[in-house]
């Protein structure tokens, strides 16, 4: 039990539990709880549940991970990655099937996280993270249209260029109350992040907006209460909602997409979150946790969560230092559906779509999309507009298993280039490499390969022997600076030693690192050339064959 809840254990063994750090983790935990709650139940209504089940994810998920994830100040909950793909399941298999998905997608996390997956998913390229971020964001601000003017949209299809299509038809009709509230929210929401220290923007926008539809009860404005009957006064009984076997099978894709995605976001929240706090995640351990309280979530009314990087910035910078402060977020969150609920009931949904706007717009990133789209190499700019424009047009999954497999392509190709195998004169080998007053047997062609050698570079060794004019009585492989070799690599020198022997050339292997040499003697290539034919440096076979 130690192992699974980590950074609990870790922070209290550093004494961050105690009287001196709890005055600072409970505001922490309170003022991200109230930034929480109106996020929370934008991200539910964008996603296509209820309100209230945005609230139960962010209590259940955010006090999971912060008593089993390994991050000590991360703070988990819905998010606005998840909006996009959460949609889309709900509007394919309904909110039963989102609770089975996130549930299945929580067993996924949990698996990866035993197996020590964390450090393999840190290395998703940037591109690809900002083309699928980017590209959610602007699926978030056109997905909160209809709610900002307040139009009904009919007939507008799945597809984002459908979803276009039917708010520019609809837009015309667009409810001018709603959208005098959702411009207000959203100028108090932008202007009060700038002026605003210790209270929370959204929130204030949130309140004002509700303010004024109690009072004035505008004709027509849509609100939680018109829409959703309000917000229960108490958690949901426990229970998973599962029909049979087959719903798990139609559910394995959407799944898999939850559970990457929020494995990817919450590592990156967890390491940005590294750098403000100056502290040091385990990454394994941090799935093991968002897996754990994504099976927790939906048992519980909930739906999918991750790590939330706005969140998380904000307990870092109200002082949190230890999971404390998620707990006391989650504490007050309850506090909140037990006492407050019946005022959520007038809260206008124009005031979450501009919530969402700005949250749409922190998420894309546009300096930095459109700096990496100015300035990176034309691979990775064309890998970054593929994924932005597949994850509008297609799916995430798609998006980011294609920017993933062309960003993989692009790295071996520049490593593959990165490869020199270059011939070594005598002159030259007489100084660099030793060999003082021994000299090499007449007839030898000593080659160097410099770098990885894996099945994009074997072809550049086949090629250049291939082009050498001349069949030495001897040729010497350099391999020293070879950190790794692979299957195919393996097969390439196998291919060249017998075709050169074939010839009459001996083939004589020098410097051969360990790692490398290991793997040439299970493939059988070392047996294959004979005792005499690997020496520790070309100076030593110099001596002994010169």
């Amino acid at each position: 039990m130690r192992r699974s809840m980590i950074a609990f254990l870790e922070a209290r063994r550093a004494g961050l539990l105690g009287r001196e750090h709890l005055v600072s983790n409970v505001l922490a935990g309170l003022t991200v709880g109230v930034v929480a709650l109106p996020l929370a139940m934008a991200f539910a209504i964008a996603s296509g549940a209820r309100p209230e089940q945005g609230i139960y994810t962010a209590i259940v998920a955010g006090l999971a991970a912060s008593l089993f994830g390994g991050s000590r100040v991360q703070i988990s909950g819905p998010t606005g990655a998840f909006v996009a793909v959460l949609a889309t399941i709900t509007a394919e298999h309904g909110l039963n099937g989102l609770a089975v998905a996130t549930f299945l997608a929580g067993l996924m996390l949990l698996a990866m996280g035993l197996a020590r997956m964390g450090a393999v998913l840190k290395y998703i390229p940037d591109p690809v993270v900002v083309g699928f971020t980017s590209g959610i964001g602007l699926i978030i601000f056109v997905g909160q249209l209809k709610y900002f003017l307040g139009v009904t949209v009919t007939g507008a299809g799945t597809h984002f260029h459908q979803q276009v299509g039917a708010l520019l038809a609809a837009a015309p009709g667009a409810h001018p109350a709603t959208v005098a509230i959702g411009l207000g929210s959203l100028l108090v929401v932008v202007a009060g992040t700038r002026v605003l220290r210790r209270i929370p923007a959204p929130l204030v926008a949130l309140v004002l907006a509700t303010a004024a539809e109690r009072v004035f009860r505008f004709d027509g404005v849509a609100t939680i209460g018109t829409l959703f009957g309000g917000i229960p006064r108490q958690m949901p009984p426990v229970g998973l909602p599962l029909e049979d076997f087959t719903q798990v099978v139609r559910l394995i894709g959407p799944a898999f997409t939850i559970a990457l995605l929020g494995a990817i976001e919450s590592l990156l929240s967890a390491t940005i979150a590294d750098g403000m706090a100056n502290t040091r995640h385990d990454s394994n351990q941090e799935l093991i946790g968002q897996g754990i309280a994504n099976i927790l979530a939906p048992l519980c009314g909930g739906f999918a969560a991750t790590g939330a990087i706005a969140r998380t910035a904000t307990n870092i910078r109200n002082g949190a230092t230890s999971p404390l402060a998620g707990i006391v977020h989650s504490v007050f969150l309850v506090i909140v559906i037990l006492m407050l609920a019946p005022l959520a009931a007038d809260v206008p949904l124009a005031a979450l779509a501009a919530i969402l706007f700005v949250v749409a717009w922190n998420m894309s990133d546009v300096a930095r999309f459109w700096k990496m789209a100015r300035t990176a190499p034309r691979p990775d700019v064309a890998i970054l507009l593929i994924t932005f424009l597949l994850t509008v047009f297609t799916d995430l999954v798609v998006a980011v298993n294609t920017g993933v497999m062309l960003a993989s392509l692009v790295f071996m190709r520049r490593m593959a280039q990165a490869v020199s195998v270059e011939a070594q004169s005598a002159e030259f080998l007489s100084v660099e490499a030793g060999l003082g007053q021994w000299r090499l047997p007449p007839g030898t062609l000593v080659y160097q390969i410099d770098g990885p050698f894996f099945f994009a570079a074997a072809e550049k060794l086949d090629a250049t022997l291939r082009h050498s004019q001349s069949r030495p009585a001897t040729l010497v492989l350099r391999l020293g600076r070879m950190p790794f070799i692979d299957s195919t690599g393996v097969a390439a020198l196998e291919k060249i030693v017998a075709d050169f022997s074939r010839h009459g050339t001996r083939v004589v292997l020098c410097e051969v690192t360990p790692n490398v040499e290991a793997k040439l003697g299970r493939a059988g290539l070392l047996a294959q050339l004979g005792a005499d034919a690997t020496y520790p440096s070309l100076a030593d076979f110099a001596r002994r064959n010169g």
